[in-house]
């Protein structure tokens, strides 16, 4: 028996359920395909892996897989003043990363600090007057909508401490 190959046709359909990887966009596939199983199992399971006390100031960023040019690499951020901590659970981390999956995923870890300074607006800062200039001032006053009121006044806060 001859299969004819009809190329007007688009793409074959198979009734019954399809597999959650068929249903996916092109792209978000090429994401998965490229970061691999292990990066969503590692941000999954971080909490196991690092413990409570390191999850608070850490989280995984990148993985990089293993080529003939380097080896599996697993890029974690680190809030400042906690590298030391992180340095010494290192040997822990790469055992439990491995034991997790059942064989050697990480060879590497490499650490990135970052600062978390969040500006924590308190209510006093919000209903500061005589932030803005005088002439202006008058003109916030006449807005009768108090939210929007109150975000110029914010607008203008942040514009003079700049």
């Amino acid at each position: 028996m001859q299969f004819k190959n009809n190329t007007k046709r688009g793409n074959v359909t198979i009734q019954g359920l399809r597999s959650f990887k068929d249903t996916l966009p092109k792209n978000v596939k090429k994401i998965i395909n490229k970061k691999g199983h292990i990066y969503s199992e590692t941000l999954g399971n971080w909490r196991y892996i690092v413990g409570d006390d390191l999850f608070k100031v850490c989280y995984p960023k990148t993985f990089k897989n293993s080529n003939k040019f380097g080896v599996s690499t697993l890029m974690v951020m680190v809030k400042r003043g906690h590298e030391v901590d992180m340095e010494y659970s290192k040997k822990d981390i790469l055992d439990k990363m491995n034991s997790f999956f059942g064989y050697s995923v990480v060879e590497k870890l490499k650490f990135i600090r970052f600062d978390d300074e969040r500006k924590i607006f308190s209510k006093k800062d919000l209903h500061q007057k005589n932030v803005a200039i005088n002439k202006y001032q008058n003109k916030i006053n006449d807005v009768k909508n108090d939210k929007v009121k109150k975000s110029l006044i914010e607008l203008t806060r942040v514009f003079k401490e700049k």
